[in-house]
């Protein structure tokens, strides 16, 4: 064995094995990089064995974390670390409660900060904020699943952390609140590009923190192995609070344009679509203001230092190097319209009904 060889022979000796069930979504892809960069032997449990954009050295796993066979090709495997990044309901935690046990010195459970209190009882939001949301199904599933993994600390030890991330974003993201999500996300920076209005949900001066990826990613990481941290739960956001008008102003800035805002009352937009209820009323038309004094008691060097500014700045860098990204979510668009539309008209027909 030569030289090289051997080093990385007793790196692997040394190197903490983490598993991430999942791994390549905008969060956990730059975990992914960053676990890497920090010499951790990382193992990614993911349906496909071929995956853009997963670093050289972390190890494929191609299975479905459902399969009833799963079990079986975990037989001997052990980790310091489990990370789920996609489970949603009690029944997915009852999964890796059986699949983990004695197999993990910790387990990181990725539940969602939209688990607070909704409406909150007050500005600042720690990690002791109460969970209730009767706005979303989706934050309150995540809620069931902490209640069951505390459950399982408090009986029987189950060696299991808590993270609770905000809206976090990274180079494929822009993240507004109107917005086509997952790969068209460019929608709504074509609309102020094109001059089109842009709906802001309310007065649009709600406080709301977005957090770069790789902001994130060193407070999950720095997690990763501390013992200490087994039994609490975190929240990893930026420490920069800025309204919507201000978002919106800072996207707009960024692509070289002044948006076009429309307020429309987000009980409005409910009111006509739904479907935005949960996303709306249960999260992002709320103020949220977070305190990160815990994260960064328990991860030392934490600290978030991409400004909104600066991360949206990459984002529409990445969009612009190859037009193909900018796909146009034209359903959205059509939607949009007519809810401007629909709004305008109220408006001006509950103008004239006082005159």
């Amino acid at each position: 064995m030569g030289r090289d060889g051997l080093r990385r022979f007793l790196l692997q000796l040394s190197a903490m094995r983490v598993l991430f069930i999942g791994g390549t979504g905008i969060i956990s892809t730059a975990c992914t990089a960053l676990a890497v960069e920090r010499d951790i032997d990382l193992t990614l449990l993911i349906r496909g064995k071929h995956q853009a954009n997963i670093p050289p050295g972390v190890r494929i796993l191609a299975a479905d974390v459902t399969s009833p066979t799963l079990a079986e090709k975990l037989a001997n495997e052990q980790f310091d670390a489990v990370v789920d990044w996609i489970a949603f309901t009690p029944q997915d935690i009852e999964r890796d409660l059986n699949l983990f046990r004695g197999r993990t010195r910790q387990f990181v459970f990725i539940s969602s900060a939209s688990a607070y209190q909704k409406p909150p009882s007050h500005y600042l939001i720690t990690e002791s904020t109460p969970l209730a949301n009767r706005y979303w199904d989706y934050s309150r599933n995540k809620i069931a699943c902490e209640e069951r993994l505390m459950q399982a600390y408090r009986d029987e030890g189950f060696p299991v952390t808590i993270v609770r991330p905000s809206l976090t974003y990274g180079e494929t993201l822009v993240p507004l609140i109107m917005n086509s999500w997952a790969e068209m996300s460019y929608t709504a920076v074509d609309r102020m590009l094109r001059g089109e209005e842009v709906i802001v949900p309310g007065d649009g001066t709600s406080l709301w923190v977005l957090t770069h990826n790789t902001d994130f990613a060193k407070g999950l990481v720095g997690l990763l192995g501390n013992e200490q941290a087994i039994g609490h739960a975190f929240h990893i956001t930026s420490d920069e609070v800025l309204s919507w008008n201000q978002i919106y102003a800072i996207v707009g800035a960024a692509a070289g344009v002044e948006p076009k805002i429309i307020h429309i009352p987000s009980d409005f937009i409910v009111a006509c679509q739904p479907e935005k209820e949960g996303s709306l009323l249960g999260d992002k038309s709320m103020s949220v203001v977070f305190d990160n004094s815990k994260i960064k008691r328990f991860v030392t060097d934490y600290r978030a230092i991409i400004t909104f500014a600066q991360g949206i700045r990459k984002s529409l860098a990445w969009f612009d190097a190859d037009p193909d990204r900018k796909r146009i979510d034209h359903e959205a668009n059509a939607t949009w319209n007519k809810l401007i539309f629909a709004y305008k008209k109220g408006l001006a027909e509950a103008v004239r009904g006082f005159r």
